[in-house]
């Protein structure tokens, strides 16, 4: 199943076919392979460009490069595995790295690609997103070259502030009428030498590619002039817009390389989208693989204190941030260890003897296959809300964590099991950003654009907040506003091309005390 590929060291190579047999034998399931041995610059170079090697060129790929590369020189990182959601899936090993960790690497980058071909949320994603990334680069250069490189990265800095405002639900939930990438929208009274002068355009894209033409000797807008009267007022959308995004490719005032730029950063928002979503249990079934293919297969005596070093390295703990890779390689052992036992279910839950509940054991041996079903359905927030555990918590010593304004310092806030769950569930709803939709792109009647943030106890970062308003202005060319909760009042955020302002409104009761007096 492996590709031949040139670039590997002949026992790289024989390595490669070794550690993709094991995969294969423990039933990981991926598309074909393709390693690629490069220097540790090169590496950082790809990094920084998001795994792809031919990506649309942009200053802040440089910025990221210097950062990976003073990183590494300096002793403080180094990329180990780089592999791309792709098929052929493609993987960067470091060619200063031992044969450990290329093997290491290998067993690592095979548990990946068997997620990524396998998991339900990259199911919708393209296949051939290293083609597409190239196109992606083609095109802007295009732009850039029309209408000068300043112009266009410019408007990328711009679009890049928007580009986590996307409905990550979207590709499963039927949100509008279906219409197929090539259809261009022609009514069925359109005679064929109409419907010839078309060309392809996905449905946003249309009106940009296939503009409308104006009836001879009609000089005058067809914008219709609103009143101030609620009859003549005209909302849009009719329902709250998640993909923000989209909304801005349909509605802005944008010239045609604008919504070409625009709607490439949207595409490939949609493409990341999933590795967000499923950051903890990808890496942590990547370590699972790797973990039991080189202890029971991948080792000589050798090599075992270099693994264990790195390894131990990969899953360390830390007191300020969550590791993804320590948590998801406990939670896929924890649950293949209930399930072998047979500890859940309402017999198991209703046991209150803790003697009983550590010895439980019906020997039902299903704790492989139940994570290659978890491996196959869940998303992080699913996968820990079903299966994070208080036994879990205490054993992994699991806290909330949150700052104390009278001492200036992070502290523990909590041990206890629901406030720790819920912290961590709150911090991946969305992949942990803001969920913030289009309200009315009509507001006040002006065509103001109008958002609203849905509060959930984390306020917005002020920062971060007015220089979105700043670049949604660059976007849609009219004032913006943010409905949203600060200090405990509702309040609404402006920027109307100039000046931020803010305008105050009522206090909002404290959602976590409310939800415990309930």
């Amino acid at each position: 199943m492996s590709t031949p590929n040139s670039n590997l060291t002949p026992e790289l190579a024989e390595q490669q076919v070794i550690m993709e047999q094991h995969a294969l034998n423990y039933g990981l399931d991926f598309f074909p392979t393709i390693f690629e041995l490069i220097d540790a610059d090169q590496l950082n170079a790809i990094a920084a460009r998001g795994g792809f090697p031919v990506r649309y060129p942009h200053w802040r790929f440089g910025m990221e490069y210097e950062s990976l590369s003073k990183s590494y020189n300096y002793g403080l990182s180094k990329i180990y595995e780089l592999v791309i959601n792709n098929n052929p899936c493609y993987a960067y090993l470091m060619r200063s790295n031992g044969l450990v960790d290329q093997k290491l690497v290998m067993a690592h980058v095979y548990g990946h690609c068997d997620f990524f071909k396998n998991n339900f949320w990259f199911s919708k994603t393209n296949r051939k997103m290293m083609d597409e990334m190239a196109n992606h680069g083609t095109r802007i250069r295009r732009h850039m070259d029309a209408v000068g490189v300043d112009k266009v990265e410019d408007f990328i800095d711009a679009c890049s502030s928007v580009d986590d405002l996307i409905d990550i639900h979207s590709p499963f939930i039927k949100r509008r009428a279906d219409r197929n990438r090539y259809q261009f929208g022609q009514k069925p009274e359109e005679d064929e030498e109409n419907q010839s002068r078309k060309f392809p355009a996905k449905g946003y894209m249309d009106s940009f590619i296939n503009p409308k033409e104006k009836p001879a000797g009609d000089d005058e807008t067809d914008v219709e002039e609103l009143g101030d009267s609620d009859t003549q007022r005209r909302r849009f959308p009719e329902h709250p817009e998640q993909d923000v995004m989209l909304f801005l490719l349909e509605h802005a005032p944008l010239a045609a390389w604008q919504a070409d730029v625009l709607a490439i950063l949207r595409d490939e928002a949609y493409y990341f989208a999933p590795q967000g979503q499923t950051k903890i249990m990808n890496e942590g079934w990547a370590s699972y693989w790797h973990s039991t293919i080189m202890t029971r297969e991948g080792l000589t005596p050798g090599d075992v204190v270099n693994y264990c070093d790195h390894h131990s390295g990969t899953l360390a703990s830390s007191p300020t941030r969550l590791n993804p890779y320590k948590v998801g390689i406990e939670l896929f052992r924890d649950i293949e260890d209930r399930w072998n036992r047979g500890a859940f279910g309402k017999e198991y839950e209703e046991c209150d003897d803790f003697q009983a509940r550590r010895d439980w054991d019906k020997k039902l041996g299903a704790g492989r296959e139940k994570i290659f079903e978890v491996r196959k359905i869940h998303n992080d927030l699913t996968f820990i809300d079903e299966f994070l555990t208080l036994d879990f918590v205490r054993e992994h010593k699991l806290f909330r964590f949150g700052y104390n304004d009278d001492t200036e310092y992070y502290e523990i806030e909590s041990r206890a099991f629901p406030k720790v769950k819920q912290q961590l569930l709150n911090s991946l709803t969305n992949m942990g950003r803001p969920k913030i939709v289009v309200e009315d792109g009509n507001y006040r009647n002006r065509g103001e654009l109008y958002l609203k943030h849905s509060y959930t106890g984390v306020e917005l970062d002020m920062n971060y907040a007015n220089d979105t308003l700043q670049n949604l202005h660059r976007i849609w060319s009219r004032p913006v506003h943010i409905e949203t909760t600060l200090e405990g009042r509702q309040a609404v955020i402006s920027f109307d091309g100039s000046d931020h302002d803010i305008d105050w409104g009522d206090e909002v009761p404290d959602m976590e005390q409310y939800e415990e007096d309930q």
